[in-house]
């Protein structure tokens, strides 16, 4: 079943992607800003993972670069540094986010600490803060670790969770029956945060062996972009 044919999508303005470490946040961000422009939405996307040394949205430049996204990117010389550095582009593009401007932050209470230092220029502006979740890794395998976790990048970030990201999975190991368990457990965290669920994944071979139906939100196709240094095949900027 074709994804489109699915509930759409709908996403505006700032929207902040938050997770804690192996959440996949980051693979979520890159495939979330291809499938937003793929739709027509002018896409513009900022890399705020100042911690993590190599699952970050820079490692996907060349790729958003194809697809018409405009990547904000810490000077080159800083670039793979484990530095707090907020450049003037970061401001501009929340000043200026156009149709959709996706933020993606470090993982944890301390990548999104970041966000705090973004404090005045998000002031007055309406933010969506996403929390993506993968119930099949560790500390979030809970109902309450998910919790924790939330309060935490909220106190860290200054920044309010809006809403929940599923993106329940197992990488190459994934099956259908892992999506439909993660489904179950967002709704649940859904339920006991009192959070909208906006969307879960799945990835694009595993679609026409899920009944989408079945998923009272958007279920975003996800083509796995991030792999470890040893297996990139794309040159350091």
């Amino acid at each position: 079943m074709d994804a489109s044919k699915n509930h759409r999508i709908d996403l505006k303005g700032i929207v902040v992607i938050v997770g804690n470490y192996g959440s996949g946040k980051t693979e979520v961000a890159i495939n979330l800003a291809i499938f937003e422009k793929k739709a027509g939405t002018d896409v513009r996307v900022g890399d705020l993972d100042l911690v993590n040394p190599y699952f970050r949205t820079r490692e996907a430049r060349t790729l958003l670069k194809d697809h018409g996204i405009d990547l904000v990117l810490p000077p080159k010389q800083y670039l793979y540094a484990d530095l707090p550095i907020l450049t003037p582009e970061i401001g501009g593009l929340i000043q200026h986010p156009g149709e959709l401007a996706i933020l993606d932050a470090g993982g944890d209470d301390v990548g999104a600490t970041v966000l705090a230092a973004l404090a005045d220029h998000l002031r007055g502006r309406t933010v969506q803060t996403l929390q993506v979740v993968n119930p099949f890794r560790p500390f979030t395998d809970s109902i309450d670790g998910c919790l924790k976790i939330r309060r935490e990048i909220e106190a860290a970030s200054k920044l309010t969770v809006t809403g929940l990201v599923g993106n329940a999975n197992l990488i190459d190991d994934t099956t259908p029956s892992d999506i439909e368990e993660g489904y179950e457990f967002v709704k649940r965290f859904s339920a006991a945060s009192g959070l909208p669920l906006s969307f879960i994944t799945a990835a694009t071979d595993l679609l026409h062996r899920l009944d989408l139906g079945r998923f009272t939100c958007p279920v975003l196709p996800i083509n796995r972009q991030l792999v470890p240094p040893w297996r990139r095949s794309e040159p350091d900027y």
